[in-house]
């Protein structure tokens, strides 16, 4: 693996998909690319399943091959989260999961949108588990691109979330949502 430090990441992720105590999660993963991810959470989860979100139908061939000994547990959907409808016809999830994805809306401002989006899906006592780059101390320059962490967390509180923890940070920072 190119960026070794993920793995910390990937196993904050993990256990507080764990530390929920449903062995049967309905996981889904915005921006899901070639499954780095949905491999770690699912070889963890042996009862967990999931749905995989990416514009990018090579992303899912790639996803596919990596996963292909639990493809059963995965199903894939090639949709734009950018598109205004991108949340329509999905049942609620236990868990919604994302990992350096939501910078890729190009502007903070769709950020509180996007946010309200995903708690439209969540079943109740669910977790909303989002990484992704901050601008700032630590992190990216751009700050019209990329939000401080202050501004992470207000989107998420606007969007209805309550913010319980910075997880894990360094570049980008891990929240975990309810």
């Amino acid at each position: 693996m190119q960026r070794p430090f993920r793995e910390d990441f990937f196993n904050a992720f993990i256990a507080q998909l764990i530390n929920l105590g449903r062995p049967n999660l309905r996981i889904l993963e915005l921006g899901s690319g070639p499954g780095f991810l949905a491999e770690r959470v699912l070889s963890q989860l042996p009862a967990a399943s999931m749905v995989l979100l990416d514009f990018s139908s090579a992303m899912h061939e790639l996803a596919r091959k990596r996963l292909s000994g639990v493809i059963n547990r995965v199903d894939f959907i090639e949709r734009s989260f950018k598109e205004s409808d991108w949340a329509a016809g999905f049942e609620k999830f236990d868990a919604v999961v994302t990992n350096q994805a939501v910078h890729e809306l190009r502007h903070k401002s769709y950020a509180e949108a996007f946010h309200s989006q995903v708690a439209a899906l969540m079943k109740g006592r669910g977790v909303y588990l989002i990484c992704d780059h901050y601008a700032g101390e630590g992190g990216m320059k751009n700050d019209q691109l990329y939000m401080s962490l202050t501004e992470q967390r207000s989107s998420l509180q606007r969007a209805g979330f309550e913010v319980v923890d910075i997880l894990i940070k360094g570049g980008r920072a891990l929240y975990l949502v309810t």
